[in-house]
């Protein structure tokens, strides 16, 4: 799952973090692989021109989709950088969102007033989470997917009840 609850590391401390990020299946490794695979697939055509003048009619236009494909795929590894991270001490929650510019957007609240929504419909995501305090309404993991946003949801309700209360 792109999103990691940390425990305390003391007694003392009670405070839990939950840190989220966007998901990535292509590792670093795998771009290189895949922009190699390509250019030497797209040359491929080329072996036949070798020694004509289409050849530097063409390669151009075969670099371009090369360059193309590795701007694409370093355009989604900058969108990439978005974290948030979601601080539940005793008397607060906050929330803080590192945008991929490096922006940084915060957001905190008593916990006692803290409380976690999930929209069905209606967001810009189907299962939208949003956390609403302090006259506020945030936004939470739009970014996971349907099943992770779910499962978020059910421990993020968890995590902001108050200490003692008993379901049911």
């Amino acid at each position: 799952m792109p999103y990691e609850w940390t425990a305390p590391r003391t007694e003392a401390d009670t405070d839990r973090t939950l840190s989220l990020w966007p998901h990535r299946s292509l590792p670093r490794r795998g771009f290189a692989a895949f922009v190699l695979a390509t250019f030497t697939l797209i040359t491929v055509p080329l072996y036949p021109l070798l020694g004509t003048a289409v050849l530097w009619g063409l390669l151009p236009f075969l670099l371009m989709a090369v360059a193309g494909m590795w701007w694409a795929l370093e355009h989604s590894y900058r969108t990439a950088r978005l974290t948030e991270v979601l601080t539940i001490a005793p008397e607060e929650v906050h929330l803080v969102r590192t945008n991929p510019r490096g922006d940084v957007q915060e957001w905190a609240c008593n916990r006692y007033w803290a409380q976690v929504n999930m929209h069905d419909t209606g967001g810009p995501v189907a299962h939208y989470i949003t956390l609403k305090g302090s006259g506020r309404e945030v936004e939470i993991g739009a970014f996971l997917s349907e099943e992770e946003r779910m499962a978020l949801y059910g421990e993020l309700a968890d995590a902001l009840r108050p200490p003692g209360t008993v379901v049911g």
